[in-house]
């Protein structure tokens, strides 16, 4: 059985020290030689060693020596040896040191009396202590006071001893009568923690005595104040009131460590709207002020905290969270997005945008390496604020289309996105939108947010004007036809420089600054080119002689392909419609035909490595069919159908969300026969405004159920689980309690039996990452009694976990020891795991840098497939992604995306795609994805598990 230990020591593995070695360097004079030895001599006794020869050796040699590092030496060493025998009496060679250490408490230097006094705070032997208490006492008089606090901590060591109320009768009086008269701030904290564990009526009384001083006692000593209170507060709801006084005196101090505790302490101990107030007051000053990322972290969690129970007053605060965007930390950032954006209000929205729009600005500077990332935030929290309050879109959206050509991908695809969203639910900025875009369209850079830009321009390029302005800058965008000429394509060793060199035919080269982005990313400048057959004179200036379109078809991206030929149909379509001129018409639809035709023999040539694929083949020989054949109906579908869909996606997008809101608002209601206090039927005799507000708060949590938590009760019982059988001799269960990032186990242990059970011990031990905090301790039972032990178990990682072990005890008539094995324990990775929600941009993305993959097959006696993946969803704990359009129907097979979030900040995808077979049994697969190999284990053997249904 091993002891608990009070210090560690380092020391490099290798041949452990002889104890004769050890014994020749203590009989010798040279002071650092015994160093050295007292060294090695505490790591034998730490590892086990006994060594009893070298005590006598101790004694002579080292007990007389003047040096300070051989006299601490020498107290851990008395620290750690055995002092009593195995019947638990005192050792007769410990009587000898007693006089030692009484001629340390009176040494005249303070070092020697401060860990000597030190060292009695972990001596638990009375027969050692009592001969020191009259010098113990004596200093807590002394001068220096670095003995005097020392002092106070052996006395305080003493007093809990389980004889130290009569070993040291008068002790708290004492310490009381020392605090009054104390100067220096460490002993006064040590004074007064000592009347808080042992006579806290004392503590309160000297507390509410000084309560004007409170401000200006030490740092330590105020934490141990506000620990007094919490103390107090919770036995006895009724003092609060006088104490929030004190606290919110504290909130001025200097210290940050003590405003902070204040500003928790408030928030724990009252609800009145002043406290409240004041704490996240503080808290947002904290931000500001302090430097630590850490600190800014945690403060950014407890207002979050606050912002569930109090949001009314910390949207007054809105504007203070939002000056934490001047951290250059991301996580600190989108911590404090994340809470602004769910304190807007229509009063505040005006301020919040405007200072989103300035933080946007400053990305620009490129100073920052991150300064995309950052920008990517701001523009997806100015998303979240326009779709909540249409009436501020027109104010931002002109200014983020600046950033349709950015560098990075993923806040350029953001725009436009918002873009998208802004043009279909604002229709009065649809024209502003539309010319904006043309105009800015030659920036983008990327494939994906140029087919998402020219799905805007057909869609929504209605009159005239508009509708010849987005054919044009999309013809500029393609360059001269054809893409290659036939020579080109039989010589490959000039290919690109020919390519360079074509679209420069019949164009007029105008000056201009405008930088250009490179394949390798570098900027370079170039001039712009205007051609000749260009319509709308607004749009000269906007055209770079190597289009973006031209460069992205030519590295063989031939979706993009039919995307622009898609787009150019619709125009024409519509241009059918706008266009009273057959003779205009018919122009533009060969101009697109020729394109459409070339875009077909790029992809069909050898002048690209890769050819055309069969999906954009289609698509455009789709598009060229019906610009010759064109059909009413089908004219319908395009013109009509595909924008009818988008606006359905949106109506949904915004329903889900108005159920999540709903579901998150949802507040526990009182019970019908709750008693409810009336508060303006109160006695205020007495009272100050804040205890009043305060009292009402409290009543108005009673009222609506707050205070009592049904739940937890409820589950209490299905958490208990039966360790052994009802036939052994030693019956034990265990309530499971888990937490974050640790579990606890409450184990009641019955003896059965007649007999006492000695060194009765709980030994567990775990497989997963779990860890056992604490060593198990040995235990005596009498006859049918119970003991209940707690162990406490650390967990690291996101995955299913086993907990084993046995109990071990002896008995008075067997000398061996008895054994009972104990039921597994196995810790479920449902507990860990909760449903979270994130982007189809953000999964995919997870979902191609996720290396870890676990692929279940499908094996249930569920024939649906929307039953089959309902049962997933309840047994994995995960939240469904995709949308409940995109599942209605029966048609034979279904895919979903689910998602879910460990409490550790671990992902979790999973990918369910099933079909119904012709005999009605579902086949297919559930692939799960994580960046870690427990999670994805884990999860899997769950599902394989649970897949059956009805389990």
């Amino acid at each position: 059985m091993e002891k608990s230990c009070s210090l560690l020591i380092h020391f490099d593995k290798g041949t452990p020290a002889l104890a004769n070695e050890i014994k020749e360097a203590l009989e010798g004079n040279d002071d650092a030689a015994k160093v050295d030895a007292m060294k090695k001599a505490n790591m034998l006794v730490l590892n086990g060693e006994t060594i009893p020869q070298l005590f006598i050796t101790i004694i002579r040699y080292v007990l007389p020596s003047e040096d300070h590092t051989v006299q601490k030496l020498l107290l851990l060493y008395l620290e750690n040896i055995e002092k009593t025998d195995s019947k638990g009496k005192i050792l007769p060679e410990m009587i000898l040191i007693c006089q030692n250490l009484r001629n340390n408490l009176q040494h005249p230097n303070e070092y020697i009396r401060g860990v000597t006094l030190r060292f009695l705070c972990r001596i638990c032997e009375t027969e050692i202590i009592e001969p020191l208490i009259p010098s113990v006492l004596a200093n807590l008089e002394h001068r220096n006071p670095y003995v005097r606090r020392n002092a106070i901590l052996a006395v305080n060591a003493i007093y809990k001893l389980p004889q130290g109320d009569n070993l040291l009768v008068d002790a708290p009086e004492m310490i009381e009568k020392m605090l009054t008269t104390e100067a220096d701030q460490s002993a006064k904290r040590n004074a007064f923690l000592m009347l808080y564990t042992c006579a806290q009526d004392r503590a309160i009384n000297y507390l509410l005595t000084h309560v004007d001083k409170v401000s200006d006692w030490g740092e330590s000593l105020q934490m141990v104040v506000l620990d007094l209170i919490r103390k107090v507060c919770r036995t006895n709801k009724n003092e609060k009131g006088k104490y929030i006084k004190t606290i919110i005196s504290l909130l001025t101090v200097p210290s940050a460590a003590v405003v902070f505790e204040c500003a928790g302490t408030l928030v724990s101990l009252s609800s009145a709207p002043r406290a409240i107030r004041e704490a996240s007051s503080t808290y947002c000053q904290l931000l500001l002020t302090q430097s630590d990322n850490n600190v800014k972290l945690i403060v950014l969690d407890r207002l979050d905290e606050l912002k569930s129970s109090h949001r009314d007053i910390i949207v007054d605060m809105i504007m203070d969270v939002l000056r934490a965007l001047s951290s250059p930390n991301h996580d600190i950032r989108r911590k404090t997005l994340d809470i602004v954006l769910d304190l807007i209000t229509p009063r505040n929205i005006n301020e919040v945008v405007l200072t989103l729009k300035k933080e946007v600005v400053k990305t620009q500077s490129g100073e920052l390496e991150k300064d995309g990332e950052y920008r990517q935030m701001l523009i997806q929290a100015i998303h979240s604020c326009a779709v909540k309050f249409p009436e501020v879109a027109g104010t931002v959206v002109h200014m983020l289309m600046d950033f349709l050509g950015d560098s990075n991908v993923a806040s350029a695809m953001d725009v436009i996105v918002f873009v998208r969203e802004i043009i279909e639910t604002n229709p009065k900025l649809r024209v502003s939108i539309v010319t904006r875009l043309i105009d800015t369209f030659y920036q983008i850079r990327s494939a994906r947010v140029c087919s998402c830009a020219l799905w805007i321009i057909s869609e929504y390029c209605l009159s005239l004007s508009e509708v010849e302005s987005g054919i044009t800058v999309i013809k500029q965008c393609l360059g001269e036809l054809p893409f290659y000429s036939a020579s080109e394509d039989g010589d490959n060793k000039n290919t690109n420089e020919s390519v360079k060199r074509s679209p420069q035919v019949n164009a007029i080269t105008v000056s201009s600054k405008r930088p250009a982005i490179l394949a390798d990313g570098t900027y370079a400048t170039q001039s712009a080119a205007s051609e000749t057959t260009f319509s709308a004179p607004t749009l000269v200036q906007t055209t770079l002689n190597s289009g973006n379109l031209r460069s992205l078809l030519l590295t063989g991206d031939f979706f993009l392909g039919a995307v622009v030929a898609c787009t150019l149909t619709r125009l024409v379509l519509r241009l059918t419609e706008v266009q009273t001129s057959k003779v205009e018409v018919n122009k533009s639809t060969t101009q697109v035909l020729l394109i459409i035709v070339s875009m077909l023999q790029l992809g069909q040539s050898s002048f690209l490595p890769h050819p055309i694929d069969n999906d954009s083949y289609d698509r455009i020989v789709v598009c060229l069919r019906l610009l010759c054949n064109p059909d009413e109906q089908i004219k319908k579908i395009w013109l009509q159908s595909c924008r009818e869909s988008f606006v359905q996606m949106l109506v949904e997008k915004q329903q889900q969300e108005t159920e999540e809101i709903k579901a998150k608002s949802q507040v526990l209601l009182a019970q019908p026969d709750d008693l409810i206090d009336f508060y303006h039927l109160k006695s205020r005799k007495g009272m100050s405004q804040l205890e009043l507000e305060d009292s009402v708060q409290d009543d108005l949590k009673r009222a609506t159920g707050e205070f009592v938590n049904e739940r937890d009760s409820a589950n209490k019982l299905n958490r208990i689980l039966q360790l052994t059988g009802f036939s052994d001799p030693v019956y034990a269960e265990a309530y499971v309690t888990v937490h974050h990032y640790d579990i606890i186990l409450d184990v009641t242990i019955i003896n059965r039996t007649k007999a006492t059970l000695q060194n009765l011990c709980l030994e567990l031990a775990t497989m997963g990452d779990l860890k056992l905090v604490e060593r198990p301790q040995n235990y005596t039972l009498a006859p049918e009694s119970s003991k209940q032990i707690r162990a406490n178990i650390k967990v690291s990682s996101t995955e299913t976990g086993v907990i084993f072990g046995n109990i071990v005890y002896e008995t008075s008539n067997v000398l061996e020891r008895n054994v009972v094995v104990l039921n597994d324990i196995h810790i479920d990775i449902m507990d860990y795991i909760s449903p979270a929600v994130c982007s189809d941009a953000a999964y995919r993305s997870m979902w191609a840098e996720f290396e870890w993959e676990n692929k279940v097959a499908v094996n249930t006696v569920i024939q649906d497939e929307k039953e089959f993946l309902d049962h997933i969803i309840k047994s994995t704990n995960m939240k469904c992604l995709t949308p409940p359009s995109a599942l209605e129907g029966y048609c034979g097979f279904l895919a979903a995306n689910l998602y879910a979030k460990s409490v550790f900040g671990e992902d979790a995808l999973v990918n369910l795609s099933v079909e119904k077979q012709a005999d009605g049994k579902l086949s297919g697969y559930i692939r799960i994805r994580s960046k870690t190999q427990g999670i994805a284990l884990s999860l899997g053997d769950k599902i394989t598990l649970k897949q059956k249904g009805g389990a």
